[in-house]
């Protein structure tokens, strides 16, 4: 009886992934600002001549192979603090999450459908990052292929962590909204948007490495390069991931 209970809850959850799932592609926050908006400006900004140069102190890389992997950071950080949050808050909102705690689903599912979703949306943008970056742009894979898929499912965590803290303080779609602008734009620009990390002065560059972007980032490049990420970044995602994810749980609210 127990096996079957199981299997029933199993096969409810995937179902309510699905539901959500589709929820995301009709919302069209999470693949039009989490694939379509960073997948443009990666096009764009690889058929800049300017930035198809050498960076002085960077060997062989050019500017636009540092913008790839900032731009699967950007990814993960518009769906963040825009898609993940905006949804839940809203459900909160409009009473969705008090409803279904009254029903066999529950909250906790709901909560895990929406992470799925959104950790779905983000694996298609990096692989399509890399594949039009490698395949239109020559720009190489990274040379560290597991350290780079383990720093990429650390920064997924770290942020889709913080996405999960936003929903929990956000009473409604409007301040999570407030709260994710204000959050995101620090963020890119501690991960290299405007400035590179290595041409930010010594003290920006030193709070870039303990942000969560910034940790992300320092890993990325090491993986581009053909090493394992240094332990500094991956530890510093996965206490963000952890911490995070601990507080947003232990506060969030369902209705």
């Amino acid at each position: 009886m127990s096996a079957l209970h199981t299997v029933e809850r199993g096969s409810a959850t995937w179902r309510l992934v699905k539901a959500e799932g589709t929820l995301c592609v009709r919302d069209k926050v999470g693949p039009l600002w989490g694939i379509g908006f960073p997948l443009i400006l990666l096009i764009i900004l690889g058929s800049v001549p300017d930035l198809r140069q050498p960076v002085e102190t960077g060997g062989d890389l050019t500017y636009f192979d540092l913008y790839v992997p900032v731009l699967i950071l950007f990814n993960l950080a518009i769906l963040a603090t825009a898609a993940l949050p905006t949804t839940l808050a809203g459900y909160r909102e409009n009473g969705v999450l008090r409803r279904m705690r009254t029903t066999p689903v529950g909250p906790a599912r709901v909560l895990a459908a929406q992470l799925a979703a959104n950790f779905a949306i983000a694996v298609v943008a990096m692989v399509l990052f890399v594949a039009v970056a490698a395949l239109g742009f020559g720009v190489d894979l990274p040379r560290h292929l597991p350290g780079f898929v383990l720093a990429w499912l650390l920064a997924a965590a770290a942020l889709l962590a913080i996405g999960l803290l936003i929903s929990a303080l956000a009473p409604g779609r409007g301040p999570a909204t407030a709260i994710g602008t204000v959050l995101f734009f620090p963020m890119m620009f501690f991960a290299g948007l405007w400035v590179p990390i290595s041409q930010m002065p010594p003290l920006l560059r030193d709070i870039a490495h303990y942000t969560p972007l910034g940790a992300g980032m320092g890993a990325f490049q090491d993986a581009y390069l053909g090493d394992f990420p240094s332990a500094a970044p991956l530890l510093t995602l996965a206490a963000y991931a952890t911490v995070c994810a601990f507080v947003a749980v232990r506060w969030f609210r369902w209705e």
